[in-house]
């Protein structure tokens, strides 16, 4: 098959060409008369709490292949489901129903959904000071607690505090498992956070967010997040977590290859519905975004494709620079190096936009989705 427009290269260049591919792309040629849409790779979101009435914390893996097929007509390819602060044995469950569902997911050639890459866990091991919309089950990342959680099958990225005792040692133990640590959900000091980035951390977690604010006389984790680093910050672009202002600071501060955007959206995206419970409490859709009753935010209601459209419109970063950040640098950072970028030999997990930026046509594994 071919496609051809605006193709998003991996370097966040544009080029007029045509992509040849079958369930891997096969040749990138120049072709003057390509045509105006835009050619980009999938999405790959990184944190995901559920979407069109289903929550990752309740979902049957069935469930789970469902909100699959959903994100997939989204434009999003690949994502991992995020379980948040709960009792270990719920997200044990979790781990369960992720695992199920990525087997299952394995042996249906029919790819008209996006491929699970594994679990998020946002928590338990975050700092009760941050804890955002989390319930206060937060834990020190030691013990059976600990050990619990690196049994988990399909924990692949991990979400946790490095101010917390033990925390560095738990970075050491899950990253010698192959797990991606995020520093999320913290109080931590700058150099704090900068033992954990030293220990194996790669990424931060929804940058600004459930952190410890940004002060000139004590920089803290927002400071590390922003400078050059090993470790590079996921960050909400809904314009509501995070002001434009601030999106265009951290754009300026990483630049195209140093920011990954995620939706984090909660099960009220996708939906008519104007309230849920979230854990053990309500949330309502209200000013753009979900949020508790006393105004905490609780996720994101967005998709990955309104995130890109907020920094292409709002931040004004190009449509090949918002590609990087929403489909090369997650892939990336969890080591998922054939998905996320048009090049030779990459899945052809592939979308068509208009010139508008409206969604057109979704491949994934080389074949369109009805």
């Amino acid at each position: 098959m071919k496609l051809s427009g605006l193709i998003a290269k991996p370097d966040g260049s544009i080029v007029r060409g045509q992509v040849s591919f079958a369930d891997r792309i096969t040749a990138l040629d120049a072709v003057n008369d390509a045509g105006d849409d835009h050619i980009l790779p999938g999405f790959v979101d990184l944190q995901v709490n559920g979407s069109h009435g289903i929550d990752v914390m309740n979902a049957s893996a069935d469930a789970l292949a469902a909100l699959s097929r959903h994100l997939a007509r989204e434009g999003t390819t690949a994502w991992m489901p995020t379980a948040v602060t709960a009792p270990i044995e719920k997200i044990e469950k979790v781990s369960e129903s992720t695992a199920t569902a990525f087997e299952n997911s394995n042996r249906d050639d029919s790819a008209d959904f996006a491929a699970i890459l594994g679990m998020h866990l946002e928590g338990p091991f975050i700092s009760p000071l941050r804890l955002g919309a989390h319930p206060p089950l937060n834990l020190e990342p030691s013990g059976d607690a600990l050990e619990r959680v690196l049994a988990m099958r399909a924990l692949r990225l991990i979400t946790l505090a490095p101010e917390l005792p033990g925390a560095l040692d738990a970075i050491r133990r899950l990253t010698a498992r192959d797990v991606v640590v995020s520093i999320g959900h913290t109080n931590a000091t700058l150099d704090e956070a900068n033992a954990g980035v030293d220990a194996g951390a790669r990424m931060f977690t929804h940058l600004f967010n459930a952190m410890r604010p940004l002060n000139h006389r004590d920089p803290g984790v927002i400071a590390a997040a922003l400078a050059p680093s090993r470790a590079i910050p996921a960050i909400i672009s809904d314009g509501v977590h995070v002001h434009p202002a601030m999106l265009r600071l951290a754009f300026g501060a990483r630049g195209r290859d140093g920011l990954i955007l995620v939706t984090d959206k909660v099960a009220l995206a996708g939906t008519s519905s104007s309230e849920k419970i979230v854990g053990r409490a309500r949330a309502t859709i209200r000013d753009g975004a979900a949020r508790l009753d006393d105004g905490t935010l609780a996720g994101s209601i967005i998709s990955m494709l309104d995130g890109v459209r907020i920094m292409v419109e709002t931040v004004h970063v190009s449509i090949g620079d918002a590609a990087v950040m929403a489909a090369t640098n997650p892939a990336r950072v969890i080591g998922a190096n054939d998905r996320g970028s048009i090049r030779i030999g990459a899945r052809a997990d592939l979308i068509l936009l208009s010139r508008a930026l409206q969604l057109k046509s979704v491949f994934i594994g080389g074949r369109e989705l009805n």
